[in-house]
């Protein structure tokens, strides 16, 4: 049971060496700006190793769950799947139902915990494997794989990374599982922190805030949903900055300077560098090119 990018490279691992009786993933949806109907993701890659695929609106419908029990799996691997399990699932197969959760549990858990970790600026993240229970990442553990975020780390790259981590991890779970050598961890609900679902409205940038918590912003938020700002009443999305070992008086927001190495903006604390970015209804680019044909300087941004 998996949706987006991230449970691909799970259902190609497990494929290589399980039987996959079946593929369980949200509707089809229209996307894009043609509002083209698309196939999810493991739609498509399910199809194209002929896998069977079921779409319900609702995994908890009884016809549905009646058609899972007939499928007779010995185990269920979730993974991003975006729908919540029925108890009567989840005590269906033999082995329990498996989740792929990317953090390292009880650190994370809820909807966005990829970009959480940028955000944060934690120096390293990973993925657990677990018990799927009835609340929301609160089963048993089983595995972990911990990896060390890099300095320009984005949201984006983890995902790809914890996506290869994850499919990886899952194989070994299942292999422990067959054998009887999984171990159960109960997660201790003293360390657990809970992440919410990130909006649109989330990557609104306030320069009040420090260079470096801007700076972790616009990587956790790329490539989606992006930071951003306004100049001249148009949304601004930021790409790409650094934080410069530098202090300001000006006010948060204020362009500094602006040359071929960067926009250098006012912040809370410290100077942020704007290195890439996008003014509303342009390409994106990097700042010296941005800067051929807008003149900056003397501007606050955020206004």
């Amino acid at each position: 049971m998996g949706t987006p990018d991230f449970s691909v490279p799970a259902l190609e691992k497990i494929a290589q060496v399980h039987d996959v009786v079946g593929v369980v993933t949200q509707q089809d949806r229209p996307k894009g700006r043609g509002n083209k109907v698309q196939f999810p993701p493991v739609k498509e890659k399910a199809v194209a190793l002929n896998i069977p695929v079921y779409q319900p609106e609702k995994v908890k419908a009884p016809e549905f769950v009646q058609q899972l029990r007939e499928m007779k799996p010995d185990v269920i691997v979730v993974i991003a799947f975006g729908q919540i399990v029925s108890k009567e699932i989840l005590d269906m197969p033999q082995y329990g139902c498996i989740n792929v959760h990317a953090s390292l549990l009880p650190k994370y858990r809820g909807a966005a915990p990829i970009q959480w970790a940028v955000i944060d600026g934690e120096k390293e993240s990973g993925v657990t494997t677990m018990y799927m229970a009835e609340g929301i990442d609160t089963g048993d553990m089983i595995d972990k794989a911990v990896i060390p975020l890099a300095e320009d780390e984005t949201g984006g790259s983890l995902f790809d990374k914890l996506a290869d981590v994850g499919a990886e991890l899952i194989v070994e779970t299942l292999d422990k599982l067959e054998k009887g050598t999984a171990v159960r961890t109960p997660q201790n609900e003293a360390e657990a922190t809970h992440v919410g679902k990130i909006t649109k409205d989330f990557g609104k940038i306030d320069f009040a805030k420090s260079a470096v918590e801007i700076e972790r912003l616009i990587r956790g938020l790329n490539p989606w949903p992006s930071a951003f700002t306004t100049m001249d009443g148009k949304t601004l999305k930021i790409w790409r900055g650094e934080v410069l070992d530098c202090e300001t008086t000006q006010q948060p927001g204020t362009v500094l300077s602006a040359d071929k190495k960067g926009i250098q903006v006012a912040t809370g604390k410290g100077v942020l560098n704007i290195l890439e970015l996008q003014l509303e209804g342009k390409k994106r680019m990097e700042v010296q090119a941005f800067l051929n044909g807008y003149e900056v300087t003397a501007k606050r941004l955020g206004e």
